[in-house]
Parts: C-alpha cells; sequence; structure tokens
C-alpha cells in the first residue's frame, strides 16, 4: 500500500479502507516511524477474531528490546481477520510496514470516528515534530 494514500492515528497506526459487501473494512497496521522507533522487535501480542474495538483502546502490544508499547484502535468497530504470521515472522512489521505488516482488520461500526485520522501529510508534520 501507499502510505501517502493512507489515513494515520495520532498513536502512529495506519488505516487502509475498503468497501467489502457493503461494510466498511480498515486494515491497520503501525507506521514505519512507530516501527523505526520501536527498534528490534521481539514480541506481538495480537487480538482475537470478533474482538470488539473503541476509537482509542488498546488491542494489543508490540515489544522490542527497548520498549513495550500499546497497540491502539483508531476505529470503533469488530475484528474481522488477524495477521497471525507476525507472531512467527516480526520482521514483516520492519520489512513491509504497509504490507506484509499489517496486523488487524476491523468491520467499521462508526464512520465519524474516520474524522479523527490524519492524512499523510498532517501525519507527516506529526512526524517531523516528534523527531
Amino acid at each position: 500500500m501507499d502510505p501517502a494514500e493512507l489515513l494515520y492515528a495520532e498513536t502512529h497506526e495506519w488505516v487502509h479502507l475498503a468497501q467489502e459487501n457493503g461494510d466498511t473494512i480498515a486494515t491497520v497496521g503501525i507506521s514505519a516511524f512507530a516501527v523505526e522507533a520501536l527498534t528490534d522487535l521481539v514480541y506481538i501480542q495480537m487480538p482475537d477474531m470478533g474482538q470488539s474495538v473503541a476509537t482509542g483502546d488498546s488491542f494489543g502490544e508490540v515489544e522490542s528490546v527497548k520498549a513495550v508499547s500499546d497497540l491502539y484502535s483508531p476505529l470503533t468497530g469488530e475484528i474481522v481477520a488477524v495477521n497471525s504470521d507476525l507472531s512467527d515472522d516480526l520482521a514483516a512489521l520492519s520489512q513491509d510496514p504497509y504490507g506484509r505488516g499489517w496486523i488487524v482488520k476491523v468491520k467499521v461500526t462508526n464512520d465519524s470516528d474516520l474524522g479523527s485520522l490524519l492524512d499523510y501529510n498532517a501525519y507527516q508534520k506529526q512526524c517531523d515534530e516528534e523527531a
């Protein structure tokens, strides 16, 4: 996926929206900026399929040699897919954070949450300020 076409949460999760069978499905991952800040990843705790999530709620965590960081849901909905390959291949998060490194897919139940997400330029500005 092209990072310039994604939406971003202030907590560094990215979102790609698609329509599937009349539902809005959000593919969620963490940005390259977040992966670089975490450095060497050693573990990821994934959520359960069918789990309900709300905007801002933690749905898992990623652990590096430096720290443990929560993964926050950028949208409200139900988890309909989990990238279970990441448990065995954390390198995918570093090597391809916007492709193979996706974490979950969420069936969006509240479209109003989309208004709080940043476009690519606004997210880049936030990252520049944090660097």
